[in-house]
C-alpha cells in the first residue's frame, strides 16, 4: 500500500510561510533522499527477518513473481517517488497559494506549537484515518477497484507486497490527503517520522512473519490480520480489514474479519485470472482492459 509514499510532502502546504522556493526544493529533495535510505534499510531488515523467522516455512525468497514485485518496489518506492517529488511539491505550493488568496489560512492550526511527539501522534492518527477511508473507497468504487486489483493480484505474500500497487493509487492518496493534512499543520519532521514508520509497518503487515501483537492487535494492524484482507474468498465479505498502520478503525466501524485460529487458504481476488502476468502487463491492464 502507498501509505508512506503518499505521506511524504503532506506537510508542504503550510510551508509557504517565510521560506524561499529554492530552500523548499532543497529540503524536499533532501528529505526524499533520506527516505530512500530508510526504505533500503527497512527492506534489508525484512529480508533478514523473513529468512530467520518465516511464518510459512516453505516459502522461498525467490518465490514466484519476485522479479515483477521487486520491479513494483523499484518503481513505487524509488523511481516514481523521484519523478513525482518535484511535481508534487510545485503543485502543492500553487494550490496553497490559490487557497490562501481565497482567504483560507494554513497557519490557523495550533498543532505546530505542540510538542514534537504530540505532532507525530496526531499526524499519524489523522493521516492513517484518511488512508483507511481511501482504502475503503478503493474497494467500493468500481474504477478505483480496477487499479487496486493490481495490489490484490499477489498470491504469495511477503514484505515486497507492500509496494506492489499501481502508481495511480499514489495520486489518489495524495489528492485525498493533501488539504486535510496541510490544514493540520504538523511539521515536516513529524510527517517524515510518520512516513518512515508507515513504511516499516506496511512492510510488516505484508511480511512472512507470524506476528499478531496480542491485545495490541486491536489498535495496530499485523501480518495475521492483514493476510485476511488479501483473502481470495468471500468469507467475511470481499471487503474487510482496511487498516494501514492502525486496525483501530476496522474495529470501530465494523469492517474487521479476523479468524484467529487459521489463515486464508488462497490469496488474490475473485476473477484474478483476468490479470495479465508481468510488470508491464499489470501496469497497463487497468487502462487498456475491455470494459
Amino acid at each position: 500500500m502507498p501509505s508512506a509514499v503518499s505521506g511524504l510532502g503532506a506537510g508542504d502546504a503550510h510551508g509557504t510561510r517565510g521560506r524561499g522556493a529554492p530552500r523548499r526544493a532543497a529540503l524536499s529533495w533532501g528529505v526524499l533522499w533520506s527516505y530512500l535510505h530508510w526504505l533500503v534499510g527497512i527492506s534489508v531488515l525484512f529480508v533478514v527477518l523473513e529468512r530467520l523467522f518465516p511464518w510459512r516455512q516453505g516459502q522461498a525468497l525467490l518465490r514466484p513473481g519476485w522479479r515483477r514485485d521487486v520491479g513494483f518496489l523499484a518503481i513505487n518506492g524509488h523511481f516514481f517517488a523521484l519523478v513525482t517529488a518535484g511535481v508534487n511539491g510545485w503543485l502543492a505550493l500553487q494550490a496553497a497559494r490559490l487557497l490562501q488568496e481565497a482567504g483560507l489560512r494554513f497557519d490557523a492550526s495550533p498543532l505546530p506549537r505542540w510538542p514534537f511527539w504530540a505532532q507525530v501522534v496526531v499526524f499519524l492518527l489523522v493521516s492513517d484515518f484518511l488512508q483507511w477511508c481511501v482504502h475503503n473507497l478503493l474497494h467500493r468504487v468500481s474504477w478505483l477497484w480496477t487499479f487496486h486489483k493490481v495490489h490484490h493480484a499477489i498470491t504469495t505474500m511477503d514484505f515486497v507486497g507492500s509496494f506492489r500497487f499501481h502508481w495511480m493509487e499514489i495520486l489518489v492518496y495524495k489528492t485525498a490527503q493533501w488539504l486535510p493534512l496541510g490544514l493540520l499543520g504538523a511539521s515536516g519532521e513529524a510527517a517524515f517520522v510518520v512516513a518512515v514508520f508507515g513504511t516499516f509497518w506496511g512492510d510488516l503487515n505484508h511480511a512472512n512473519l507470524d506476528v499478531g501483537l496480542g491485545p495490541l492487535g486491536y489498535v495496530f494492524n499485523s501480518p495475521r490480520m492483514h493476510l485476511w484482507h488479501h483473502d481470495a474468498s468471500d468469507e467475511g465479505g470481499v471487503a474487510k480489514n482496511f487498516g494501514i498502520v492502525l486496525s483501530l478503525w476496522d474495529f470501530l466501524f465494523g469492517t474487521v474479519f479476523w479468524p484467529r485460529d487459521r489463515s486464508p487458504q488462497v490469496l488474490g481476488y475473485p476473477g484474478i485470472e483476468e490479470m495479465p502476468l508481468g510488470l508491464v502487463g499489470e501496469l497497463a491492464w487497468p487502462v487498456v482492459r475491455r470494459r
